[in-house]
């Protein structure tokens, strides 16, 4: 009897059942609150759901280090009848998960994209300065936005959106700033970070508030599969062409570096693997 038939039709069972687990109805896990010197991190969404699709390592900031995260919702959607409802599905993620919430503008930035970038200089512009208002605002520890390769036009329009923000700061504004990937794969990162189990289980868990979303398109069923195969990516993209995998069950990838005298500087050399066991803030001292 070949065991991996059974293998797959566990997956496929669990998948198959998944779609009839209910949506949205979840009590906010027990948690401290951020000491009000906590230090800030914030995560420049292109859309409502990326804050927690992305959001591994913030949520570790969040458990593990009482860090104050905060999900900057650069978008609430292209759909302007849904722009409402995206907000309000957002806002009860957030509250769920342990960010806290800052809007942009009242429905979003719109047009955030790259032809808008290179045919639009003067929405571009004002976009850029409400994102350098919220940098200046906040002087985060770290910031999670998308790689410049995230395919997703509003993934690679924002990734400009905040790179443009930070080259108009001052030359002592400083931070670590940490490259997600979703839609598109990031040819170079150098931080695969663990996930335990029930880490995975509260972001699943978070998405599902985002209901009209996730009711289209079940894309929180996917996301532990999503995080097995980053496991496989990153043993060899972060730890080394033909290096020993780590022992991980789900992972997400990131690259992180620092933002300091007005360019990018690198963090460290190579790769690194952050398991449970470690406390993630050690990645920003």
């Amino acid at each position: 009897m070949n065991p991996y038939l059974h293998f797959v039709s566990e997956y496929a069972r669990f998948a198959r059942e998944g779609r009839s687990y209910p949506l949205g109805t979840f009590a906010k896990p027990p948690r401290p609150q951020p000491a009000p010197d906590a230090p800030k991190v914030l995560i420049f969404s292109p859309h409502p759901d990326d804050e927690v699709v992305v959001g591994g390592l913030a949520l570790r900031l969040v458990r593990e280090a009482q860090w104050n995260v905060i999900n900057v919702a650069v978008t609430q959607g292209s759909n302007p009848a849904r722009q409402a409802g995206r907000l309000q599905e957002l806002q009860h993620c957030c509250d769920y998960i342990g960010f806290g919430l800052r809007q942009t503008a009242p429905n979003g930035l719109e047009r955030i994209n790259p032809k808008t970038r290179a045919q639009d200089p003067a929405h571009w512009k004002r976009c850029v300065d409400i994102i350098a208002g919220i940098l200046t605002e906040h002087r985060p520890r770290a910031i999670f936005f998308p790689h410049d390769l995230d395919w997703n036009s509003t993934h690679v329009g924002t990734h400009w959106l905040v790179v443009d923000a930070l080259k108009t700061l001052p030359a002592d504004f400083a931070c670590t700033t940490v490259e997600t990937e979703f839609w598109g794969q990031n040819p170079s990162p150098n931080l695969m970070v663990e996930l335990g189990e029930e880490q995975v289980a509260h972001l699943i868990t978070a998405l599902t508030f985002h209901v009209e979303e996730v009711k289209r398109n079940p894309y929180h069923l996917s996301l532990p599969a999503w995080m097995i195969d980053n496991v496989r990516r990153g043993a060899e993209l972060v730890g080394g062409q033909g290096g020993a995998a780590p022992d991980f069950i789900f992972a997400t990838l990131y690259r992180l570096r620092r933002w300091s005298g007005g360019h990018w500087q690198t963090a460290y050399e190579g790769g690194r693997n952050l398991g449970c066991a470690t406390n993630p803030a050690q990645l920003f001292g």
